[in-house]
């Protein structure tokens, strides 16, 4: 038995929903899909029809791209609103996501628990000398804005730094309640530290990729695997003896030069040795 995961499938693509669909059958491994599957309900029908019939069971965390709000029409959803849909979207598919319980992992090894985690980010992963006030207009200065700033809503909450604080409170006190004796696997769409935001091209994209609240989780929970996306870099690191796995596909031209997308499906567990 083995757990996968893959991010950032971007199925607004027809390129990369032809690749879902050439996935080999695994019904005895888990999937972890760690957001940006898409913008629309069809791009999540369709990503949870195709991957529930090929694997034995599917987690997802959502990326910014789930969250956006697209139509102008009046009453359409919007910030926690949204989120709350596309959660009750994966459960009528079966699909785990952060709202529910989070599972133990049946395979083989030590007490393991996989935590799907929502947290987005808070503009703190900025240089030391670039003030909170003066975040945007120093990613501006560079000519970087997220798309995020236009259509993705934090309502109820003031701003999506609110709605972060929120999410990692309420969080904490659930990671509090886990038993001392198991190791962790967490999993988030954004980086769960500063230091492994790399983006040379557009290093000030680094305000929309996280949150410093996060910085040490992966040893106070102790993680034996910490998987993210969202940096359509993939790697894997290790920090402190923990494996950290950016699983992202992208878009297709960021991908298609590796070949199959068998060959973008990381291994998480048993996973590669160090």
């Amino acid at each position: 038995m083995k757990l996968y995961a893959l991010s950032d499938l971007h199925l607004r693509y027809e390129p990369n929903r032809r690749a879902l669909e050439s996935l080999a059958s695994h019904p005895d491994d888990w999937l972890i899909v760690a957001g940006d599957v898409g913008e629309t309900r069809d791009d999540m029908d369709f990503a949870w029809r195709t991957l529930t019939a090929r694997f034995g069971r599917v987690l997802w965390v959502p990326g910014n791209h789930e969250l956006w709000t697209l139509s102008r029409e009046p009453g359409a959803l919007r910030g926690d609103a949204l989120y709350q849909d596309r959660v009750a979207q994966c459960r009528a598919y079966g699909v785990l996501t952060p709202e529910d319980p989070y599972p133990r992992w049946p395979g083989e090894g030590p007490h393991r628990v996989l935590v799907p985690l929502f947290l987005l980010y808070d503009y703190s992963f900025r240089p030391d000398d670039v003030t909170e006030q003066g975040a945007l207009d120093w990613a501006l200065a560079a000519n970087i804005l997220c798309t995020d700033e236009a259509v993705l809503h934090p309502d109820p909450y003031p701003t999506r730094a609110a709605w972060c604080a929120a999410r990692v409170e309420s969080t904490l006190a659930r990671l509090a309640t886990l038993p001392a004796d198991c190791k962790t696997l967490l999993i988030n769409h954004f980086p769960l530290r500063y230091e492994h935001v790399r983006l040379p091209r557009i290093p000030r994209f680094s305000l929309w990729c996280g949150t410093k609240k996060t910085e040490d989780w992966h040893t106070r929970f102790r993680a034996e695997v910490v998987v993210t996306g969202h940096l359509h870099m993939p790697a894997t690191l290790w920090r402190d003896g923990v494996r950290f796995e950016e699983v992202s596909l992208g878009y297709p031209k960021q991908w298609t030069w590796r070949g199959d997308i068998s060959q973008c499906l990381r291994e998480i567990l048993p996973g590669p040795a160090r």
